[in-house]
């Protein structure tokens, strides 16, 4: 096969030239068309309040109901 950047030949199942180190096939992919493939989402706060709040009812409907009246 030959480079379609820089003509060199190359193996017939290189995925970059050696040479110029072009991709000599399209992408499979791809890349998003804004931001970076790297960033991660943040992630809603929301599911730990909501355990906060069940553990602090469920610990003082425990106290009310464990003290003697």
């Amino acid at each position: 096969m030959i480079c379609k950047h820089c003509q060199t030949v190359i193996a017939d199942n290189a995925l970059i030239c050696f040479r110029c180190g072009r991709a000599t096939t399209e992408p499979r992919v791809k890349p998003p068309s804004e931001g970076s493939i790297f960033e991660h989402r943040r992630r809603s706060p929301w599911p730990i309040v909501i355990v906060i709040v069940i553990v602090a009812i469920a610990a003082a409907a425990w106290f009310l109901l464990s003290t003697p009246v």
